[in-house]
């Protein structure tokens, strides 16, 4: 009988969270950064480059799997993490979100959705059952349920309407996951920036039983202070013992403000897109190798980074392969922004558990605000 997936948590300052999300396929240690691999792949990295980063978990997207290989491929060829080489544990979307961004024509009905490939027009069907049954095919440790995401600002009858057709999909989704020991069924609290319809939005899910919650339905547009306001009270709604994982963000100062608030797990293609468009993050801000002010520059990206484009490569030298299209240019980015995220992770898991957190955040603003090193 597979183990369950369990969460311990080690310890908390203020409402920072520190812990171990046990699975089969490894330890996932919190507050964790997850890298977006939306094709069985983090764009521009190997998977064990991904690894040496310090990421212990990845995400999979079911709409862009579903629709190419397709999630019956994958299944046949042994599943997702024997397809992409990667042991560890992943995480799969829903395709809830995509559905909503990405598709063509799309028909939502109290069934699910119908919408029409952005690949190549074909028809589909995603519905909580569908969604659970591709995400089964692909093999995935932590599934998320099927839900609808609302872009933000929506009016309030909208977003009420919303958020209770994702509780009814929770629950469907949780009846068609089943029994599956090894795996866990994350539910998604919906309700917009309005705090009474997050309560109820948390109450129902807590009723249904998941083995960990994400907040839902933020970086959708709101902006920062909005979304940090939401985060105030929405984590709080719910259960401390499972992991709180928030979708889609975000920024270096995002994350960080985000775990201050009780968020145990995070995602965002940030990192990798960034590195690919000649932005690095650094823990001086922003770097944008495209500027002409970096081509005679000898010196690293950051003097004090360990990843393979600040030991061994001149920010001359990204400025060139940048400028010539080299694809060396957006591996070695990405690894760099990678990396760098892994470590602001790894700075706040330290912090949390030495009770020292307060004073890492000070020191990590206060770096940032610095800005970029001067110019030669």
């Amino acid at each position: 009988m597979a183990p369950k997936i369990s969460f311990d948590l080690k310890a908390t300052d203020g409402k920072a969270r520190t812990g171990v999300i046990n699975t089969p396929r490894g330890e996932i240690r919190t507050p964790a950064f997850m890298p977006v691999g939306t094709a069985a792949t983090v764009k521009a990295m190997m998977p064990e480059s991904v690894r040496a980063t310090g990421a212990d978990i990845l995400l999979g997207n079911t709409y862009h799997l579903m629709l190419r290989p397709t999630a019956e491929r994958i299944d046949r060829l042994g599943g997702l993490h024997k397809f992409m080489n990667w042991d560890r544990p992943i995480l799969t979307d829903s395709g809830g979100f995509q559905v909503m961004s990405l598709a063509g024509l799309r028909k939502l009905t109290e069934k699910g959705v119908t919408f029409k490939s952005h690949v190549d027009g074909s028809k589909h069907e995603l519905t909580p059952e569908r969604s659970m049954e591709i995400q089964k095919l692909l093999g995935s440790d932590i599934v998320m349920c099927f839900d609808e995401c609302p872009a933000l600002p929506a009016d309030r009858d909208r977003i009420a309407e919303s958020m209770r057709l994702s509780m009814r999909w929770a629950e469907r989704s949780r009846e068609a996951f089943g029994d599956r020991p090894g795996h866990a069924l994350f539910g998604i609290m919906q309700g917009g920036l309005e705090q009474d319809l997050r309560e109820e939005s948390a109450e129902a899910l807590t009723k249904i039983g998941f083995e960990g919650y994400a907040v839902g339905g933020l970086a959708v547009g709101e902006g920062q202070e909005a979304m940090f306001d939401c985060l105030d009270y929405a984590p709080g709604f719910l259960p401390e013992d499972k992991p709180r994982y928030l979708m889609g963000v975000g920024k270096p100062d995002d994350i960080v403000g985000a775990v201050a608030r009780g968020i145990d797990m995070m995602d965002c293609v940030l990192p990798s897109r960034s590195g690919r468009t000649g932005q690095a993050f650094t823990r001086y801000g922003v770097v944008n190798i495209k500027n002409a002010r970096h081509q005679d520059d000898p010196r690293p990206l950051d003097e004090n980074c360990t990843c393979p484009a600040c030991s061994n490569y001149s920010r001359a030298y990204l400025h060139h392969v940048f400028r010539s299209n080299e694809m060396i240019s957006g591996m070695l980015l990405t690894w760099h922004n990678l990396h760098y995220f892994q470590e602001i992770m790894g700075g706040m898991r330290e912090a949390i558990a030495a009770g020292t957190f307060e004073a890492w955040q000070k020191d990590f603003h206060d770096t940032r605000a610095q800005g970029d090193i001067e110019r030669l």
